[in-house]
């Protein structure tokens, strides 16, 4: 998508945008890349939509989930276990998700300056477009990316033998956020959710932001982002 603008000799991290795809397809996209890249193929960040969901992470609670079973399938949204950290989720149409498959060892083995650094490209992307979103200073409310009271981007990650899945979802249209009423979003009660669109008035594809998240991934983690 873009050239990385970290100093110095940079590893490639290969970018691919995959549209929209429903999640049980990514999560076997993510599977076959972790082998590639732990049998030492460049890194890779999937970019894509999902179709409409809730996944449960680690700590989840069925009673994060308010829809009953009749109200999901009229809505479409499916409802999946996952092994990533955190509680419930809504993935859609309008987010950007991202699943970056990076390879830590050996000079990133560090699972909180991972997430750090994650929540940091999305800060910085988002300053792009005039958006002041930060990092919470409440301990609820770790691992995610705020503006005020609000949500816009929610972090759940898995590592095996440090090479990384799962990542971020990143609402960048309206047309996510009525589905939050159906879940207590990361087991968070008081405090709403938001987009770029809600914050800036502008509407924007997904796609159309997929390549300023790439460059500062690259930035943030001194990658060079190739295309396939």
């Amino acid at each position: 998508m873009v050239e990385s603008l970290a100093a110095g000799p940079a590893a490639p991290l290969l970018v691919e945008w995959l549209g929209r795809i429903p999640y049980d397809d990514a999560r076997a996209l993510q599977r076959a890349a972790a082998a590639r890249v732990a049998a030492g193929e460049p890194d890779r960040l999937l970019l894509l939509e999902h179709d409409p969901v809730f996944t449960l992470g680690r700590n989840a609670s069925a009673a994060d989930v308010l829809f009953s079973e009749d109200r999901r399938r009229e809505l479409g949204i499916a409802l999946r276990e996952t092994d990533r950290g955190g509680k419930v989720t809504y993935h859609g149409p309008g987010q950007l998700v991202g699943y970056p498959i990076v390879n830590l060892s050996p000079a990133r083995r560090d699972v909180k300056r991972y997430v750090t650094d994650l929540e940091e490209v999305l800060i910085r992307a988002l300053a792009d477009l005039g958006v002041s979103a930060a990092r919470s200073d409440r301990r609820e409310r770790v691992t995610s990316v705020w503006v005020g009271n609000d949500k816009i981007a929610a972090i759940g990650v898995h590592l095996s033998r440090w090479i990384t899945t799962h990542g971020f979802a990143l609402n960048v249209t309206d047309e996510p956020l009525a589905f939050f009423a159906g879940i207590v979003p990361c087991g968070i009660t008081d405090g709403g959710v938001t987009s770029i669109e809600r914050c800036t008035g502008r509407r924007l594809r997904p796609r159309d932001f997929a390549g300023a998240v790439a460059r500062h991934f690259g930035d943030v983690f001194g990658r060079e982002i190739i295309e396939p």
